[in-house]
């Protein structure tokens, strides 16, 4: 039967906003990634040179976007992802290989961070480094040397692990990352034993270790570490690397006269990478890795670089990165430093949660 030219006309409209809206929708992009994790103008930006509009949500929390992830079908085409993360995904199948023939800008990336990423991602396939850091010690240079003396270990992980300093260093304040898969590494490591071990005798030694610490540790949480130390709530907290360099830059300008340091002990800290990732279920990986390539740009990284003081993996945009950053051992360690630096690798599942129940009963004090 013929249809009316009402019918007809109704028909057409309702395919136009059809054509309309899959047109809008091929032109978007979904991002997923860290809290305050890349520069305030930067998703704007990116659609004005591209026409792609943005879709953007956070996370603070790994363990929540893992499990987005895992569950598949999040809707998402670029989520950043920490480096010791990347087997599981890409053994669940969770991520689509980098085609780097639409990353020209791939060029820019330092072959010294892709060499250490490479460990948990074989051959590069399937991640692209973005920013990265270490963790380390941050301190109040004057409130240290006060309790301690001119002789603290501020260049050692002893001034924590060691029994005596911690205790007269909670007269100030301590803290520590709420942070099982950073924190027990680094325990592992101090008792020179495997910072990723994969035997369950060193994660009790490590926590017996720790409970030992426990009565003098403040707090254990990932974010409020950085406003008390440039605040003076507290003189030392176990931290990442970018955290207390704005803690540092907050208590100068505040002109409180409050030293805020961070050191990389000698015995090595872990290093750690966030990466842009692409998911296989991606409902629109072409514009994805759009993004990608935007930010691989050195003078877009650099801004991000600048605005969240974590250094990134773009060896053409260390040049355009604010000088007193870029000079400054604390965000970009001398070499010599990045030797001492150890990746961290993910654990068979019975053993990550070994580690998280580890963790869990040394931050309530109740280890069997």
């Amino acid at each position: 039967m013929p249809l009316s030219p009402l019918r007809r006309f109704a028909l057409g409209s309702l395919l136009g906003v059809s054509l309309v809206s899959a047109a809008a929708d091929q032109a978007r992009v979904h991002i997923y990634n860290w809290y305050d994790y890349i520069a305030p103008t930067a998703v704007k930006d990116f659609e004005q040179d591209t026409g792609i509009g943005v879709v953007y949500d956070v996370f603070d929390n790994s363990d929540v976007m893992q499990g987005k992830l895992m569950a598949g079908h999040s809707g998402y085409d670029v989520v950043v992802v920490t480096g010791n993360l990347l087997p599981n995904l890409v053994g669940a199948g969770v991520l689509a290989e980098i085609d780097r023939s639409r990353l020209p800008n791939w060029q820019h990336l330092d072959p010294e961070i892709l060499a250490k990423l490479a460990g948990n991602d074989p051959g590069n396939r399937h991640a692209v480094p973005y920013l990265w850091g270490t963790t380390g010690i941050g301190y109040d240079v004057d409130k240290v040397k006060a309790l301690l003396g001119e002789d603290a270990p501020l260049d050692s992980w002893d001034l924590i692990f060691k029994e005596e300093n911690l205790s007269r260093l909670s007269q100030c304040g301590v803290a520590m990352l709420d942070a099982p898969g950073e924190v027990l590494p680094i325990a592992l490591h101090y008792l020179g034993l495997p910072p990723n071990s994969q035997d369950p005798a060193d994660y009790r030694k490590a926590a017996q270790l720790l409970l030992k610490l426990r009565p003098w540790i403040r707090y254990f949480d990932s974010s409020r570490f950085r406003d008390d130390l440039a605040n003076g709530n507290i003189c030392v907290a176990v931290g990442w690397s970018g955290a207390v360099y704005k803690a540092q830059e907050a208590a100068r300008l505040a002109s409180s006269r409050r030293m805020i340091d961070y050191v990389i002990p000698r015995e090595g800290a872990p290093v750690w990478m966030e990466n842009m990732v692409v998911l296989k279920d991606a409902p629109h990986p072409q514009q994805g890795l759009a993004f990608i390539n935007y930010m691989l740009q050195p003078e877009v990284i650099a801004r991000t670089t600048n605005f969240q003081r974590n250094p990134n993996a773009n060896r053409d945009a260390t040049a355009l990165v604010d000088q007193a950053l870029r000079d400054n051992p604390m965000v970009y360690p001398p070499k010599q430093v990045l030797d001492r630096l150890f990746a961290l690798e993910p654990l068979p599942l019975a053993l990550e949660r070994l580690r998280t129940r580890t963790w869990n009963q040394v931050k309530t004090g109740l280890y069997p």
